[in-house]
């Protein structure tokens, strides 16, 4: 689907599911700012925490425009469905979410190592007036899954291969996909300034070719060591392009 302008954010994003969007991208004369949590808070109290830092800098709670979440440990795909199901109702109170369009994107991985004891916030995004400022988006994170209305093992990429020459295919369809989204809103990896990657597996070995050479690391790269957030996904990433961050 087409990019879609969210008015009430001062954002446009790409379609995608009930529970995010693809990516958001501020309007002309926004920027976006990006705020981390110094320690991971539980979903009510992060949502409240950015409710409290986006209407202090005198926005609207319609500016949220992504935000990165931390679980306990992957979900099945019934009780990631369930998760969403609820994650979304507090973006239906703020204005955000219709009940089936969904303007915000998302990152949701689980720590491998000393993981929450429930759903967190580590970041979250909203728009903000800005001057003469460059674009400025967030890409949603991905993983190697593939579209269509299969179940995810259907879709999966090397469904439970976990040999390295299924990694560097996950890795290389992962670095594919954000390519798309970028190119979506007309953007490139040049036009990134952070580029995050979530997996427990050693990749490196395929770093220079799929990410290095295809312009993916012009910034570096930021590894958390942690899985998607579904059963059998390996590898995910998630980019962005934000002037303002911001560790509270």
């Amino acid at each position: 689907m087409p990019v879609q302008p969210f008015p009430a954010g001062n954002y446009r994003f790409i379609p995608a599911v009930f529970q995010y969007s693809s990516g958001a991208a501020a309007d002309p004369g926004f920027e976006v700012e990006r705020v981390r949590f110094d320690s991971l808070l539980p979903l009510a109290e992060g949502f409240a925490q950015a409710a409290a830092y986006i209407e202090a800098a005198g926005r609207p709670l319609t500016s949220f425009c992504a935000c990165e979440l931390r679980s306990p440990g992957a979900f099945t795909e019934d009780g990631f469905r369930a998760f969403n199901q609820h994650y979304v109702k507090t973006l239906a109170e703020w204005g955000i979410f219709d009940g089936t369009v969904n303007p915000v994107a998302r990152s949701n991985v689980c720590p491998e190592i000393d993981p929450p004891a429930e759903p967190s916030f580590y970041a979250f995004s909203f728009t903000r007036p800005a001057d003469s400022r460059p674009p400025s988006f967030v890409i949603a994170g991905g993983a190697e899954l593939r579209g269509g209305s299969g179940s995810y093992p259907e879709r999966i990429v090397r469904y439970r291969d976990p040999s390295p020459d299924a990694l560097k295919e996950k890795v290389r369809f992962t670095v594919a996909s954000m390519e798309e989204r970028l190119a979506e809103f007309g953007y490139t990896w040049r036009d990134a300034t952070a580029v995050q990657a979530y997996t427990v597996h050693d990749f490196h070995a395929h770093v220079a070719d799929e990410l290095v050479r295809r312009g993916a690391m012009r910034s570096g790269l930021t590894w958390h060591f942690a899985r998607p957030p579904v059963v059998d996904l390996e590898f995910e990433m998630d980019c962005r392009r934000v002037a303002r961050e911001t560790v509270v």
